[in-house]
């Protein structure tokens, strides 16, 4: 069954630094990237709050965990790019049916 991972933290460094830190390594999370088993990824940010993070579709429990316990998460906690601290992250089981009703994009 797929996962979601939804993965939140708060970031030092001004949006605009890490944006563009995040960019120059987007391509990891491409279709056929360094992420095995990632369908999707969705960035998120709020300049506003300096809170950041993104929404993640595996194709199973075994590849989501294999993120949330792997090198690229462990990477972040310590990165000047990113800055991030205060990380959270959760899990999700999908609800198919009722995601499908509203068009959510789970059948990558």
């Amino acid at each position: 069954m797929k996962k979601i991972v939804q993965l939140n933290f708060k970031f030092k460094n001004p949006a605009s630094e890490v944006e563009k830190h995040w960019l120059g390594g987007a391509q990891t999370f491409a279709p056929n990237g360094k992420v095995k088993g990632l369908l999707w990824k969705i960035w998120l940010i709020n300049k506003a709050e300096k809170s950041a993070g993104g929404i993640y579709l595996f194709k199973d429990e075994a590849s989501a965990q294999a993120y949330v316990n792997g090198p690229i998460v462990a990477g972040a906690k310590t990165c000047s790019g990113c800055s991030a601290y205060d990380m959270e992250i959760k899990v999700w089981d999908i609800l198919p049916e009722h995601t499908k009703i509203s068009h959510g994009p789970i059948d990558s």
